[in-house]
C-alpha cells in the first residue's frame, strides 16, 4: 500500500537469527543496536529487545531484530520505528565512519571536471559571464538571460517590461526558484518570451545580514537559507537583550517558514518571489506585515543612469488580488525586518491548513503587539496598557490585509480579555464573507480569526508573565499580568511555534499456525509427499525454518516475514514504472481532449487549431474509432461509456474525454489539446445533478441494481411501537453522511501502446489492475482480435482500487492512437487531470430508524433496523452496484439484529464515475453501523463499548445474508476474544477516564477515545470472478518463474507467490522470481480486487508447483537423496519431462456468489438462516479491534493522533511483515478519509466553483 519505502528500509535492516548475529539488531537510525554509544540509556523498543535476546541466548531464544522471525519465547516478533532526529544526529559519525572516502566522494566523482579545477578563478570567470539561451525549437520556449550585475538585471527589466522599448516587451518574468512560474506555465499555460534568472554574484539579491535594528534580507535569498540564517539568530551570542531582540525577531519567521511547503520548494523559492505572487493565502506576507517590515524597489530608468532605489511598506504593498504596488520594471532588491524590543514587546505566527505540512493555508496571521505600563490608574489599579498593536491576515480577503479597524480598537486600551473580546466582535464585523466567497468554508475562516486573535492574547500574557518575572527579579514593580483561567492555559501554544513530535510505532504478530484448510475438505489438495493438508505443510515448514535445527537448504518459506521482492528498488528509484520504459523509436505522446463544461450536448469539434501547430501528429475523436470498424462503448457490467464521445451526445461530466492528440512531445500534444476547438448546446433542462441530495430530489437512480435485504419481522410495525414484551423499546432515527476520496496513487495513469506487424497487433503496457478488462476494450476499440492484443503490467505505482476499471480509457484511447498512426504511443495523466476524472470512492448517505430493548437490568439489546443508503456513483454505472453491494452486506458490523431491513439505491449524478476503493463500500456500511450505535449510546445514556460488547454476534448467529459464525461456516469469531482482550491490555476504562478528567481541566483541547471492532467478508460477490491462474516454469538451473493472473501495485502480491512457489520447491527465495502480468502467458484474469489476490494466485501457483513436483518425483527417487532441485530439474529434461504447468483454482461453489433475486425454494430447511438460499457472499471474514486516542483543538479544529493500536485476524499470514505494511498503510488511509480529505464540486454548497459538477479539489493542496 503506503509502504513501498518502507519495506525497502527496513530490507537493509539485519534480520540474523544465529547466536552470532544477536548483535545485528538495528535501531531506526540504522547503526546495530549492540555498537549504539547510548546502549545501557537507550530506551527504544529496538534496544531493549537486543538485550533481551543477549540474556536469553542460553536458552536458544530465537526472538528477532526488526522484521525477523518470530520469538519463541513470547510467541510474538516485534518491529519498531522511530523518528527521533536527536538520535539520528547522535550517530553521524558512525555513520560516516562506515563508508569509505571513495565512498563519500561520489557526488564530486559524478560532477564535471572543468568545474572542479584548482583555477577557481577561471572557472569563477566562465560561470560569471552573462548568458542568454533562445529557444528555437518547435516549444518556443522564449529567451532566458542570466545578467550578473544588477544594472544588468535592471536594464533587462527596463527594456522588456511592458513599458519597454522591446517589441516583446510585457512579458518579462524572473524566475528564481521556478515555485510559482512553473505552476503558472504548467497549469495556467502562461507564455512569458523573456525569463530572467539573477546570477548568485548580484550580492545584494541574495545576502542575508543583521544590523543593529535590522534584518536584512535578499529579494532573492532562499527561503530555506533565511530559516537558516533565522535559526542562527535565535541562538546567538551576545549581550542578554540584544540577544532577546533578535530571538524574539527571527523565532516567529523561523517557525512560519518551518511549515512552508516543504524542504524542497524552500530550497529554491525566493522571499522576494512569495511578495510579488501576493498569494492571498501566502504564509509570510502576514508575517512581514505585522512586523512591519520594509521593501527597497530598484530600478533603472535610463540605461546610463545609477539605481533609484525607493521604499514600500509591506503592509501597503499589496493593492488587490495579485497586484502589488511595484512598476514593472522595479525589481525587490531587499527586505528589511525591523527587531522587536527585548522585552514587552511579542510577534506571534499563526496559520491553519487541512495537512499541517506541504498545504496551502486556509487562514493565516501574523500578530505583533506592544505593551506599556499605563501612565493613569483605574478603577481596577495599575495595569498594562496596549501601545502599538499589527495583525495582518492572509485568507480572509482577495489579497493580504490588515485588520486595521481591529487593531484601532485595541490600540491604548488596557491590556485584558475585556479588550480582545471586544476586538473579536469588531473583527467579525470587520471581515464578513458571502457564503459563495471564493474558497468557501467562509464562517470557518471568520472563527479561525477570531481563534487566532484569543490564542494571540493567551500567548501574550504567558510571555509578559516571563518578562515581568526576569524584571521583578532585578528590582522592578509593574503592573500585575492578567490572570489565565486554568483550564484557558491549554490555548497557548499552537502547531506552528511547537517542536515537531517524534513518532514510534510498535508491531507484533504470532508464529505461523498449523491449520486444517477448507481447500483440503472440499478440494482434496494435499503435500503429495506427506499427505497433509499444504497449510499445514507451509506452516511446519515455516516454524522449522526459524528453529535452531539445521537445515539442508536456507528457504524464506510460507509465514516468514520476507522483503517485499522489489523494496530495494523502491528504495534507489530503479523501480521501472509505465512512464520509465524507454522511449521506443518514433514515440508519440498523448494528451486527451477533454470537455470544459457538463450537462450539455456536444455539438461540434474543430480539429485543424491543433493540427496547424508543429510537432502535432494527429488528432482522434469518435469518428476515427468509426472509420476502422472498433466499438467506441465500454464500461465493466453496463456498456454506457464511450472512449470518445461522439457529436450530439449528452457530455455528462466536466472532463469527459472527447479525443486524443498526440504529438512529438507532451508538451505539443498538451498543447494542441488545449487548441481544439469544441463547442456546445445548452438544451438539456434543468441543472446539472451533482450531490446525492440532487439525485434523491429528481429520482436520478439506477434502480434496476437496487437491492434489498430482509430478515425477521416487519420493521416498519416494529419500529412504531414503544414496547416489545413488556419491556421499553428505544427508538432513534437520523441519517448520516460519508464523503468521498481520492485514489492519489503514486503513478499516475499511464498507458505505453506499441504496435507492430503493420498495426494488426498491439502491445499495451499499462498501469492496471485489470490485464484482461484492457486487454478486452483495447480490442473492441481498435477492432482488433483479443489474441493479438497483448497486455503487459510489471507493477504499478498503487492502484487502491482507481485502476480496477478507471485505467481501461487511458489505454484505449493511447490503443486507438497507436494502431491509426502506427507508432507507438504514450499518455500519461497528470495529476490533476487524473484526480479530476478518474472518479474516486463513492460518497454515502444514510436514512436510518432504528428500536432498541431495555432489559430489567439495564443492558440495551439492539432490536430492528431499518436502513436505506445511498451512494453518488457519478455518471456512469462502472462499479457502483457492486459496491452498494458490499455497503449493505456490512452495515450490520458485527452486531446482530433479530429484524432487519436495508435498502441500497445509487444515484445517478454529474460528477465522474466513482469507482472501486479499498473496501469497496464495506468501510461506508461499517460507518454507518457505528454511528448507529454512537446513536443509540448517546440516547440510552450508556457506555458505547458496553453497548456494542453486549450486541456483538455470537457463534450461531447468523448475519441478515444468512451467513452463520462458526468453524463451518464463517471459520473461527475471534471478535469478541479480540475486543476483550485490547479492552484489558490498552485499559480502555481508565483511557476514557483520564480522557475526561483531562477535558474537565482543559477549555480548548479535548481529547476522546475511539474504540471499534470490525469484521470484512473476502471474496469477490460475483461468483465468475473467484478464480485465477498461474503459470510455472520450472528451469534447469533449479530456479522458478512465476506468471498468475494478478497484478502487483505495492502490496506485495508477487512476494507472497514468490513464497508459495519457493516453499513448494523447498528453494531459497531468490530462486523465484515474477516478471510482469501478462495476458499472452495466464490469459482471461480477474482483476485484482477484493483482497481475493493473494488467495486466488497463491493456490493456483501452488496447483502449477504440485503438477511439476508430480512430475519429477520419480526423477528425485533414482537419485540420491541430497540431490539439489537444479539436478533434478536437469535430469527430467533430458528424461522429457515438461518442467511447465498452468495452476488454477476457483473457490468452492459453496464459499462464494450471492443471488439478490432468488426467492426462497420450497422444502428449504427451516433450521437455516434467512437468505440463505440466496448464496454464500464470502469464502470468511478478517476480524479487527482497534482503538485510537485523538486531541482536538477546538479553536481552530486542528487535532493529532496521540495513539492507535490495531489487532488484526488475518488467518494465517503468508508474510507478517508485508500484511502489517497494508494494515498500517489503510489505517492510515482511513484517517485521511476521516477528516481531511474533502472531495468538493460545483454544487448548492459550492457555489463558486465553475462551472457547476467541475471538480475543485484536483491536487493535494
Amino acid at each position: 500500500g503506503y509502504r513501498p519505502i518502507w519495506d525497502a528500509a527496513r530490507s537493509l535492516v539485519s534480520c540474523h537469527h544465529s547466536e552470532d548475529d544477536l548483535e545485528e539488531i538495528r535501531g531506526p537510525c540504522g547503526v546495530k543496536c549492540g555498537e549504539c554509544p547510548e546502549r545501557e540509556s537507550c530506551e527504544m523498543d529496538c534496544n531493549l529487545e537486543s538485550k533481551k535476546q543477549m540474556a536469553s541466548v542460553a536458552a536458544n531464544d530465537n526472538g528477532g531484530g526488526c522484521c525477523g522471525g518470530s520469538g519463541t519465547n513470547s510467541g510474538n516478533e516485534k518491529c519498531c520505528s522511530s523518528s527521533s532526529m536527536d538520535k539520528i544526529q547522535q550517530y553521524q559519525k558512525i555513520i560516516e565512519s562506515k563508508h569509505s572516502e571513495k565512498w563519500w566522494d561520489q557526488p564530486n566523482d559524478m560532477f564535471p571536471d572543468e568545474l572542479l579545477r584548482d583555477d577557481e578563478k577561471s572557472v569563477h570567470d566562465e560561470l560569471s559571464t552573462p548568458l542568454k539561451v533562445m529557444d528555437t525549437s518547435i516549444h518556443n520556449g522564449g529567451t532566458w538571460y542570466t545578467p550578473n550585475t544588477l544594472e544588468e538585471l535592471l536594464d533587462l527589466f527596463r527594456e522588456f517590461s511592458s513599458g519597454g522599448s522591446s517589441s516583446s516587451g510585457g512579458g518579462i518574468k524572473m524566475v528564481v526558484g521556478n515555485t510559482e512560474v512553473g505552476i503558472e506555465t504548467k497549469f495556467k499555460h502562461a507564455s512569458y518570451p523573456t525569463m530572467v534568472h539573477p546570477s548568485k554574484d548580484i550580492h545584494t539579491l541574495h545576502d542575508m545580514f543583521s544590523t543593529e535594528d535590522c534584518y536584512h534580507v535578499g529579494g532573492c535569498a532562499a527561503l530555506g537559507d533565511l530559516q537558516e540564517f533565522c535559526r542562527s539568530e535565535m541562538t546567538s551570542d551576545g549581550e542578554e537583550a540584544n540577544r532577546r531582540r533578535h530571538e524574539r525577531t527571527a523565532k516567529p519567521i523561523h517557525d512560519m517558514l518551518r511549515w512552508f511547503a516543504s524542504t524542497q520548494i524552500r530550497n529554491v523559492a525566493c522571499l522576494g518571489g512569495n511578495l510579488v505572487t501576493a498569494s492571498p493565502i501566502s504564509d509570510m506576507n502576514p508575517m512581514l506585515c505585522s512586523l512591519g517590515a520594509t521593501l527597497v524597489l530598484a530600478s533603472r530608468p535610463k540605461s546610463d543612469g545609477g539605481v533609484v532605489r525607493r521604499n514600500v511598506k509591506v503592509s501597503d504593498f499589496f493593492i488587490g488580488y495579485r497586484t502589488v504596488e511595484k512598476e514593472d520594471m522595479e525589481v525587490i532588491e531587499r527586505v528589511d525586518i525591523p527587531l522587536l524590543q527585548d522585552r514587552f514587546e511579542y510577534c506571534i505566527p499563526f496559520k491553519q491548513a487541512r495537512r499541517r505540512e506541504d498545504d496551502i493555508s486556509i487562514v493565516t496571521s501574523g500578530m505583533r503587539i506592544k505593551l506599556r505600563p499605563a501612565t493613569t490608574i483605574d478603577n481596577g489599579g495599575r495595569h498594562w496598557e496596549i501601545e502599538d498593536v499589527a495583525i495582518a491576515f492572509g485568507g480572509m480577503a482577495p489579497k493580504t490585509v490588515m485588520a486595521r479597524r481591529t487593531m484601532d480598537d485595541l490600540i491604548g486600551k488596557p491590556f485584558d480579555s475585556n479588550s480582545f473580546e471586544d476586538a473579536r466582535k469588531v473583527l467579525q464585523d470587520e471581515f464578513q464573507m458571502p457564503d459563495d466567497v471564493p474558497g468557501g468554508q467562509a464562517q470557518y475562516r471568520l472563527t479561525l480569526a477570531c481563534s487566532f486573535l484569543h490564542r494571540f492574547y493567551l500567548n501574550c500574557v504567558e510571555e509578559l508573565t516571563k518578562d515581568v518575572a526576569a524584571d521583578e527579579k532585578e528590582g522592578v514593580s509593574y503592573p500585575p499580568v492578567p490572570l489565565i483561567e486554568n483550564d484557558e492555559e491549554c490555548g497557548v501554544g499552537g502547531f506552528v511555534g511547537v517542536k515537531k513530535p517524534s513518532i514510534t510505532g510498535l508491531q507484533t504478530y504470532p508464529e505461523p499456525k498449523v491449520a486444517t484448510g477448507l481447500e483440503v475438505e472440499h478440494l482434496g489438495m494435499k503435500d503429495e509427499r506427506s499427505e497433509l493438508p499444504l497449510a499445514a505443510v507451509a506452516a511446519a515448514a515455516a516454524k522449522s525454518s526459524s528453529s535452531d535445527k539445521p537445515m539442508k537448504q536456507k528457504n524464506n518459506s510460507v509465514g516468514q516475514p520476507a522483503t517485499h521482492a522489489s523494496g530495494p528498488l523502491h528504495c534507489t528509484g530503479e523501480a521501472i514504472y509505465i512512464d520509465d520504459i524507454p522511449a521506443p523509436a518514433n514515440l508519440l505522446h498523448g494528451s486527451l481532449i477533454l470537455a470544459s463544461k457538463c450537462h450539455a450536448t456536444l455539438a461540434s469539434i474543430n480539429v485543424e487549431p491543433a493540427l496547424s501547430i508543429p510537432g502535432v501528429a494527429g488528432v482522434f475523436t469518435s469518428d476515427d474509432i468509426e472509420k476502422i470498424g472498433g466499438d467506441n462503448k465500454m464500461g465493466p457490467i453496463l456498456l454506457d461509456d464511450f472512449t470518445f464521445l461522439p457529436v450530439g451526445e449528452k457530455v455528462d461530466f466536466v472532463g469527459q474525454v472527447l479525443g486524443i492528440v498526440v504529438a512529438a512531445s507532451q508538451e505539443i500534444a498538451e498543447k494542441g489539446a488545449r487548441a481544439v476547438a469544441v463547442e456546445y448546446t445548452d438544451d438539456v433542462e434543468g441543472k446539472a445533478i451533482v450531490s446525492i441530495e440532487d439525485a434523491i430530489d429528481a429520482e436520478s437512480f439506477w434502480t434496476d441494481f437496487r437491492h434489498e435485504m430482509k430478515r425477521g419481522g416487519n420493521v416498519d410495525e416494529i419500529l412504531n411501537k414503544s414496547e416489545v414484551g413488556g419491556k421499553r423499546l428505544v427508538i432513534v432515527e437520523g441519517s448520516m453522511r460519508s464523503g468521498g476520496q481520492e485514489h492519489f496513487y503514486l503513478e499516475p495513469n499511464s498507458t505505453l501502446a506499441v504496435p507492430s506487424e503493420s498495426a494488426t497487433n498491439l502491445t499495451i503496457y499499462s498501469s492496471t489492475q485489470a490485464p484482461t478488462k484492457t486487454q478486452d476494450f483495447c480490442a473492441r476499440v481498435t477492432n482488433t482480435p483479443a489474441a493479438k492484443v497483448v497486455v503487459r503490467m510489471k507493477r504499478m505505482g498503487g492502484g487502491f482500487g482507481g485502476k480496477e476499471t478507471r485505467s481501461v480509457f487511458v489505454a484505449t484511447a493511447a490503443a486507438v492512437s497507436a494502431k491509426l498512426m502506427n507508432r507507438p504511443v504514450r499518455v500519461t495523466l497528470n495529476r490533476d487531470t487524473d484526480m479530476a476524472i478518474t472518479g474516486g470512492r463513492h460518497a454515502f448517505l444514510a436514512k436510518y430508524k432504528a428500536g432498541a430493548i431495555v432489559e430489567e437490568d439495564g443492558t440495551i439489546k439492539l432490536h430492528a433496523l431499518d436502513v436505506r443508503l445511498y451512494n453518488n456513483g457519478g455518471c456512469k454505472f462502472d462499479l457502483s452496484g457492486p459496491v452498494m453491494d458490499r455497503a449493505l452486506f456490512h452495515v450490520d458490523n458485527c452486531y446482530f439484529w433479530p429484524n432487519f431491513h436495508s435498502v441500497g439505491t445509487s444515484c445517478k449524478t454529474s460528477q465522474p464515475p466513482h469507482t472501486a476503493f479499498r473496501g469497496f463500500g464495506g468501510p461506508q456500511g461499517l460507518l454507518v453501523a457505528e454511528h448507529i450505535m454512537d446513536h443509540f449510546a448517546t440516547e440510552c445514556n450508556v457506555s458505547g463499548d458496553k453497548l456494542r460488547r453486549d450486541n456483538m454476534y455470537s457463534l450461531q448467529d447468523a448475519t441478515p445474508f444468512g451467513m452463520r459464525f462458526g468453524d463451518g461456516f464463517t471459520g473461527m469469531w475471534n471478535v469478541p476474544g479480540m475486543w476483550d482482550r485490547l479492552e484489558k491490555e490498552l485499559d480502555i476504562p481508565g483511557r476514557r477516564q483520564r480522557a475526561a478528567e483531562f477535558n474537565k481541566k482543559n477549555k480548548w483541547i479535548k481529547r476522546g477515545v475511539g474504540f471499534i471492532p470490525t469484521k470484512f467478508g473476502i471474496a469477490f460477490t460475483a461468483k465468475y470472478m473467484n478464480q485465477g491462474g498461474a503459470l510455472v516454469h520450472l528451469y534447469t538451473d533449479g530456479t522458478v518463474l512465476v506468471t498468475h493472473g494478478g497484478t502487483e501495485m505495492g502490496q506485495g502480491l508477487h512476494t507472497k507467490v514468490c513464497q508459495v512457489a519457493a516453499q513448494a520447491f523447498n528453494i531459497p527465495l531468490d530462486h523465484v522470481y515474477v516478471n510482469d502480468s501478462s495476458t499472452d502467458k495466464v490469459a482471461n484474469t480477474i482483476p485484482s480486487a477484493a483482497s481475493m489476490s493473494t488467495d486466488l494466485y497463491g493456490m493456483a501457483t501452488l496447483d502449477a508447483c504440485q503438477q511439476i513436483l508430480k512430475r519429477i518425483q520419480p526423477i528425485k527417487d533414482s537419485l540420491s537423496p541430497g540431490a539439489t532441485l537444479k539436478e533434478v530439474a536437469k535430469k527430467a529434461f533430458f528424461e522429457r519431462i515438461d518442467l511447465s504447468a498452468h495452476g488454477f483454482f476457483a473457490l468452492d461453489n459453496d464459499r462464494c456468489g450471492y443471488d439478490w433475486n432468488k426467492d426462497c425454494p420450497e422444502g428449504f430447511p427451516a433450521d437455516l438462516p434467512d437468505n440463505a438460499w440466496k448464496g454464500h457472499p464470502f469464502n470468511y471474514f478478517t476480524q479487527g479491534v482497534a482503538m485510537a486516542e485523538v486531541e482536538i483543538d477546538v479553536l481552530t479544529g486542528d487535532h493529532k493522533t496521540i495513539s492507535a493500536d490495531v489487532l488484526v485476524d488475518v488467518g494465517s499470514s503468508i508474510n507478517p511483515a508485508i500484511d502489517i505494511g497494508q494494515i498500517e498503510g489503510a489505517f492510515i488511509q482511513g484517517m485521511g478519509w476521516a477528516t481531511i480529505e474533502e472531495v468538493i464540486y460545483g454544487d448548492d454548497d459550492h457555489t463558486w466553483i465553475r462551472p457547476r459538477a467541475r471538480m475543485h479539489t484536483t491536487g493535494p493542496g
